[in-house]
């Protein structure tokens, strides 16, 4: 089995999905696409993790690299493959399958509670009815058209949505560790300007461990999930 992840800054990692993908016997490859790596073909991928970072979908004249990007995911999921988007991962999802990616109201910086969206769909992943995660964004995204709305916040409504059975983008950071807090602030402490919902470097890096080890149980049980999808399909 073979993992493949799409990397948007050298500061933007696997952080503990990384521990899970070596426990299930995954192979794990990447595409750095600050450096310009080449994309693998669809053949070499079993499950796709598309991380953050901090540009926009929308800056395709910056990174020119966005519009390959783009029409690799949206192949991806076309072609049945499981993908878990994070931050920026999630909104491109949404972007590849039409939906707009704008500005929110509110930057979201800091560890800040989501909330389930209640649902009675079939095979369908069911959040906690709450849980305070690491976020770090300025945009949101509009809901997929056919996608199962899972999380939202006070900050931001559309937090989390499952598109079909396999695709799942999260617009919050479970795979934080210690040390990807710590790369974060130092590559995008300048992002840190108070306001109603972004915290402080201190009050982010002095989260406690009970908090972290949450956050990773909920990534693995997402994972799990997708990777149950997975084995289901062949």
């Amino acid at each position: 089995m073979r993992a493949h992840y799409l990397q948007h800054a050298p500061f933007e990692g696997l952080g503990s999905i990384e521990d899970w993908l070596r426990d299930k016997g995954y192979g794990i490859t990447a595409t750095q696409l600050y450096s310009d790596d080449l994309l693998p073909s669809l053949r070499e991928v079993d499950l796709l993790i598309v991380m953050g970072g901090p540009m926009s979908v929308n800056e395709e004249a910056q990174y020119p690299w966005l519009e390959r990007e783009k029409a690799f995911i949206r192949g991806v999921i076309d072609a049945g493959i499981p993908v878990l988007g994070v931050c920026l991962g999630a909104q491109l999802i949404a972007n590849v399958m039409g939906s707009r990616v704008f500005a929110n109201s509110e930057r979201e910086i800091g560890w800040f509670p989501v909330e389930a969206v209640e649902h009675d769909k079939a095979d369908v992943f069911r959040f906690p009815a709450r849980a305070t995660v690491l976020h770090w964004h300025g945009e949101t995204f509009e809901m997929p058209y056919g996608a199962v709305h899972l999380a939202r916040s006070e900050a931001c409504s559309n937090q989390a949505f499952q598109l079909g059975r396999n695709v799942i983008g999260l617009q919050f950071h479970l795979e934080a560790t210690p040390r990807l807090l710590e790369e974060f602030i130092e590559s995008s402490g300048g992002d840190l300007e108070p306001s109603r919902y972004v915290q402080s470097a201190e009050a982010i890096l002095a989260t406690e461990a009970e908090r972290l080890e949450e956050a990773r149980r909920l990534m693995v049980q997402i994972l799990d999930f997708l990777y149950q999808r997975r084995s289901n399909a062949d």
